[in-house]
């Protein structure tokens, strides 16, 4: 399945021997590029599905605003990519604006059960909060993000922008190969929790194959009762009610109450300057800050002299991830229940002092938070849509873990997330899990400007990759020229194993494990082995890439990547 499922051990041994100078495929000799940039006059869609960047597209033909094509797209995924993302999860979103010239970010996730507390995971004698099942599953924000994305930025009906996804929920549409593959990962997993059988499979054994029709009416209907009465009905109507009913019938704890207060939250966007770039993230309870960490450590260095694939490119990159993710362990979470010092984290001089700690030759083997908390993972989509008037949307929409907790309310057509699973259970810990209370969350969509324009807008989907995907996009081009298809299409490095802010929070001790994707040489993997990583080979954890960049001459040029089904269109 292309690189997504990559090569065996051998087959890497190999494919590390050859210079990634010699991993250009494309005629016109651009290394590592599976196909060229899309360039288009008027607008952009970039989604991780073909039929979702169609529908995008269409929308915005038909007078609709990127935000108007996002929502009807972001809908069609949660049809199609059920895999990744669905009604059922959060939502995260930054929106360029060309009337006030401004970034507008959008906080979409959701709070655990009130009646839900520390207590009970304690009588049940859990450390961790499971990845299936009821007790991970927290109130849901897209429908609500849905609607206020469309009321600030919309132009027409969000009836109108539903349409696309309703007529293929009802008709039918053909699943690609790599929504197939983790599908079929997914359904003997899941199986087991009331509705995901009956709505999820088919004949209640298996998940779809490559090509073949899939139609969900009962999110049809879901869908319709949303385009026709509004986001109450979601969270205070009919299908708030249905929902309540579900998790009491199955040792569940989300209750109406919990569906009817929820609100997203308008925030402002945090940034860094790198090498004359703005990068701008959301501030937690997501990670997106971790990105601008690990930039601001690696701008002392010049990278651009010691080259991509280099020992140093990677040794100094996985020391800064390490760095960056102690503070993600120890201060990333909801700001409602914990101040983190954004500020300081994102500082220069905060960067000096972190930096200071990195050697050049040997590999940290534990990494402390510089800022010390005073205390008072997964599946996901990512797409980017710009239109004719320049405005410009980053979103990114997630069940978490597969397709999320199992918990399918019969007749919805959707699954409920398993977010939760990312609270700590350790009373004390900034996200230690309360009633109430936003998880830690890593979906996490990001914006660049230059100059005070929009430049890019992009995400890299998949967990604790994520920050590492935004970095590396950003190295890429800024230090190592690379265009925008060539950015995402070249080999990742995934570092695991820093402490996390779930579970049960231990701490790394031994360096953790670093990934390396096919194409980097063997002389810089033996380089690393000596300066004490541990080089591994791992399938498929180097997430998932969308972009759309600001071009120059006029309209937009788009990325997307091999690793996944999707494609970048525009006219």
């Amino acid at each position: 399945m292309r690189r997504l499922l990559a090569l065996s051990s051998l087959g890497l041994a190999l494919a590390l021997a050859i210079p990634a100078a010699s991993a250009a495929d494309r005629i016109v000799g651009e290394a590592f590029a599976t196909r060229s940039e899309v360039y288009a006059p008027h607008a952009m869609a970039a989604t991780s599905h073909p039929l979702a960047t169609q529908v995008a597209l269409d929308v915005m033909k038909g007078g609709g605003s990127a935000v108007d094509a996002a929502i009807a797209a972001n809908a069609a995924l949660g049809l199609m990519e059920p895999t990744g993302n669905g009604i059922g999860g959060d939502l995260f979103a930054i929106v360029w604006d060309p009337k006030t010239k401004k970034l507008y970010g959008y906080n979409g996730s959701g709070r655990s059960p009130r009646g839900l507390d520390l207590a009970e995971f304690q009588r049940r004698g859990l450390t961790e909060v499971p990845p299936h099942g009821p007790l991970p599953v927290t109130v849901p924000g897209t429908v609500d993000a849905w609607f206020a994305l469309h009321g600030r930025f919309g132009r027409r009906p969000i009836a109108e922008d539903l349409a696309p996804a309703i007529r293929y929920a009802r008709e039918g549409h053909p699943v690609h190969q790599v929504i197939a593959y983790y599908w079929g990962r997914s359904v003997p997993v899941l199986s087991k929790w009331p509705g995901f059988a009956e709505q999820f499979t088919v004949d209640g054994k298996r998940g779809p194959r490559t090509g073949e029709m899939w139609r969900n009416p009962n999110l049809a209907n879901t869908l319709e009762a949303i385009a026709e009465g509004g986001r109450d009905v979601f969270y205070k109507g009919d299908i708030a009610r249905r929902i309540d009913a579900y998790f009491k019938a199955n040792d569940g704890f989300l209750r109406y109450e919990d569906l009817a207060a929820h609100e997203g939250e308008w925030v402002e966007p945090v940034s860094t300057h790198y090498r004359g770039y703005d990068v701008w993230e959301l501030p937690p309870n997501g990670q997106g800050i971790a990105a601008l960490q690990i930039l601001n450590i690696l701008e002392g260095y010049d990278l651009k002299s010691y080259g991509f694939g280099s020992p140093e490119h990677v040794h100094l990159f996985t020391e800064a991830k390490k760095l960056a993710f102690a503070d993600r362990a120890a201060s990333y979470a909801d700001p409602a229940f914990y101040r983190t010092p954004v500020e300081r984290l994102v500082s220069k001089d905060y960067a000096a002092e972190r930096r200071a700690l990195i050697s050049m030759d040997r590999a940290m083997k534990a990494a402390e938070p510089g800022v010390i908390p005073q205390l008072n993972e997964g599946d996901t989509i990512y797409m980017t849509v710009a239109d004719a008037d320049g405005m410009m949307v980053s979103l990114i929409q997630s069940n978490y873990r597969g397709m999320g907790s199992g918990m399918a309310p019969p007749g919805l057509g959707f699954i409920f997330q398993d977010r939760g699973e990312q609270f700590v259970l350790k009373p004390g810990h900034p996200n230690s899990f309360a009633p109430g209370k936003r998880p830690f969350h890593t979906i996490i969509p990001a914006f660049v400007t230059r100059d005070g324009k929009p430049w890019m807008s992009f995400g890299v989907m998949g967990g604790a990759m994520q920050p590492q995907g935004h970095a590396q996009i950003i190295i890429n081009m800024v230090d190592f020229g690379m265009n925008l298809q060539e950015a995402g299409d070249a080999p990742r490095i995934q570092h695991d194993g820093s402490t996390e802010p779930a579970g049960q929070a231990v701490a790394m001790s031994d360096g953790g494990e670093l990934d390396l994707e096919t194409g980097y040489p063997y002389e810089t993997v033996r380089a690393l082995m000596q300066k004490g990583h541990s080089v591994r080979f791992a399938h498929g954890p180097y997430g998932g890439y969308q972009a759309i960049q600001v071009n120059p001459e006029g309209g937009y040029i788009g990325a997307s990547e091999s690793r996944k089904d999707g494609q970048a269109a525009g006219y």
